[in-house]
């Protein structure tokens, strides 16, 4: 029996895309700046740019997600819905 192969539509781009806005949108909602962000996670105010500006095309890794979603108070899980 011949399975057809099982197309995804989603990239690497197309989730960071999704968690950079989602951690602006979180980071806005509970009043912080970026420094804020920067002082409570041990990342370079430079990196938290990057991560939240699109054009800089900056990924990171699971760990790093992991920090910021804990300095915001999220579950790491909110960082990946899209809305």
């Amino acid at each position: 029996m011949y399975m057809q192969k099982k197309k995804y539509i989603h990239n690497d781009e197309y989730y960071y895309s999704i968690i950079r806005k989602n951690i602006k949108k979180y980071r806005l909602e509970k009043n912080y700046t970026q420094q804020d962000l920067v002082d409570m996670t041990d990342l370079s105010r430079e990196y938290i740019c990057d991560i939240e500006n699109e054009k800089r095309n900056k990924h990171l890794t699971i760990a790093v997600l992991g920090r910021v979603a804990e300095a915001l108070d999220i579950d790491i899980q909110k960082m990946f819905e899209k809305k």
